[in-house]
């Protein structure tokens, strides 16, 4: 009987019909241990059919290991070992020439028994064990790939248990340390909770006094004030009882009265050459006060100015030595303005205790105080005939005031702020402030009413000027913008960023051509009027710019500043 591999090669094979009627075939006999292992089979299919008689029958079956039928392997002919050698080989055009040749001389009957005989085992044995070779040297092969890739995967493994494990005992050794230092800080507060309930019991009790302090301080602020009153209303009576006895003559001089309309303003037709400011510079710097210098005023006839301080005290100084001439002491709380009378023999203060104060230098003595304002005075002004004070508050208000006998005689209401800054228009009976409102006003000093008001800023107005014409008002505010208005026109005419600091005041010079703005970055800025743009800038101060102003004959500026000094430019 032919085996599968001798089939296969004999489909390989193309037979001619010559050679296929000179080829023998002979029968296969069938030997006795094939027999043998059909019988066996047969066996075996009984067996399974009794057995399954027996479950039907419902007794236990015993499974018995049926024996391994043994498998008998033919010797291999030289021919089939030769095809197999050359098909393994892949040599296929042989194993054709073979087969063809072999086929052909055994028809002719040239090969005899021994050439067709069985292999030897040996070199069927070695031709198993090559194939065996081959496939244990492949799975060497995928062994060690499976071996390299553990050994990888196990160092990486015991790289990341290292880290771990190191990681571990660092965190173990902060648990520690947080630890000890909990216990330690649980110590530390434990000592402190008597002390806080002691410093608690303490603080408690300094309130109680604190207190009953207050109560005791408002119970003799408010006797105080009873007192005053009843001093004022005494002074009142006096002075009511002295003005009854006065002369006709002084009962006529008390009687002020606002002059006309009508009167002619030299400045207007005077011709006069504004000041070389381009080549001005840091004359002297006087250190005259203690405190910033908030106010700055020029004497009308003589080379004079006096300086007002946030340390309650206002000086006169000569100029340009910087002599001290005078000094005065009387408010209760910072100055913040200071103005000349026309005449130069009265100086008008204002301060932050709310009060307004006329100076008398003939007899070195405050004259009158005046203390309608309910809050801070932020600015005042003299009347050009002299017998006039106006007055700017942060009670939203402005007033006028008579200087000789020191009462309230208009009270000017329509801010709705602080109103900072405030002046007379020259040679009339109208007046100028600026608010924190952002807004600009012009009144009527007889009526007491709001002429026109003049918007255009952004932020609250520091400071208001104006010019000896009387014809064009300057305003600075706290965006650093210096604007400038018409008055006959009743408009703007420019706005002029004098830089990103606040602008806090602002003095024409006599000529009205040229503007001086002092500013927050301690800098002066000169602002060309006809051209609308800055001209000059001058810096010496180490703080802001307070204030500012020409002297009458604009020879020299003179400022002060919040470096407590004030200083000449010429």
């Amino acid at each position: 009987m032919a085996t599968e591999e001798e089939a296969f090669y004999l489909e390989q094979v193309t037979l001619d019909d010559d050679e296929d009627d000179e080829y023998d075939y002979t029968e296969v006999e069938v030997d006795a241990e094939e027999e043998d292992a059909e019988a066996a089979e047969d066996e075996d299919l009984e067996q399974a059919l009794q057995t399954l008689k027996t479950q039907e029958d419902g007794a236990p079956v015993v499974q018995e290991a049926a024996p391994r039928p043994a498998i008998t392997r033919r010797p291999e002919v030289l021919d089939d070992f030769i095809r197999n050698v050359l098909l393994k080989m892949g040599m296929t055009e042989t194993l054709d020439m073979f087969q063809r040749e072999w086929y052909r001389l055994q028809g002719e009957g040239k090969l005899s028994e021994a050439d067709m005989g069985t292999v030897p085992d040996i070199y069927l044995r070695n031709q198993q064990l090559a194939g065996q070779l081959k496939n244990m040297q492949v799975s060497i092969d995928q062994m060690k790939q499976i071996s390299d890739k553990a050994k990888s995967t196990w160092d990486k493994f015991r790289k990341e248990r290292d880290f771990h494990k190191m990681h571990h005992k660092r965190v173990v050794q902060e648990k520690n340390k947080l630890v000890v230092d909990l216990k330690r800080l649980k110590n530390h507060y434990a000592n402190y909770e008597p002390m806080l309930k002691m410093m608690r019991s303490k603080y408690e009790t300094a309130m109680k006094e604190k207190m009953l302090i207050k109560l005791e301080r408002d119970r003799l602020a408010s006797r105080v004030g009873s007192i005053e009153a009843q001093l004022r209303q005494l002074e009142a009576v006096r002075a009511d009882m002295e003005e009854t006895q006065a002369a006709p003559a002084t009962k006529k001089s008390r009687a002020s009265r606002l002059p006309d309309e009508n009167r002619l303003n030299p400045y207007v037709t005077a011709s006069i050459e504004p000041p070389p400011v381009e080549r001005w510079g840091l004359s002297k710097t006087f250190q005259g006060h203690t405190a910033s210098v908030s106010a700055v005023a020029a004497h009308p006839t003589k080379p004079i100015v006096v300086t007002a301080s946030d340390d309650c005290t206002w000086k006169m100084w000569s100029l340009p030595a910087g002599d001290l001439v005078m000094s005065g002491e009387g408010h209760k709380d910072w100055l913040s303005s200071a103005d000349f009378s026309p005449s130069g023999t009265h100086l008008v203060t204002g301060s932050g205790d709310s009060t307004v104060k006329i100076w008398d230098f003939a007899n070195s003595r405050c004259i009158h105080t005046m203390s309608d304002h309910t809050q801070a005075v932020w600015d005042v002004a003299y009347h050009d005939c002299g017998d006039f004070v106006v007055s700017a508050s942060m009670d939203h208000s402005a007033k006028l005031w008579d200087a000789v006998t020191g009462r309230c005689r208009q009270t000017f209401r329509g801010h709705v702020d602080s109103v900072n800054s405030i002046c007379f228009q020259p040679y009339s009976n109208n007046i100028c402030t600026g608010s924190g409102d952002k807004t600009v006003s012009l009144w009527d000093c007889r009526t007491g009413l709001c002429i026109q008001t003049f918007y255009g800023h952004h932020n609250a107005v520091n400071s208001v000027a104006f010019a000896m014409k009387g014809d064009m008002i300057a305003s600075t505010d706290a965006d650093g913008v210096v604007r400038l208005w018409d008055v006959r026109m009743v408009a703007e005419v420019a706005a002029i960023a004098a830089g990103p600091h606040p602008c806090n005041s602002a003095a024409f010079e006599s000529s009205g051509k040229m503007l001086a703005v002092g500013c927050d970055d301690g800098i002066v800025r000169f602002i060309d009027v006809t051209t609308c743009e800055i001209h000059h800038q001058m810096s010496g101060h180490n703080d802001a710019v307070q204030c500012c102003v020409y002297d009458r004959s604009g020879k020299f500026l003179v400022t002060g500043g919040s470096d407590a000094t004030f200083r000449l430019w010429a």
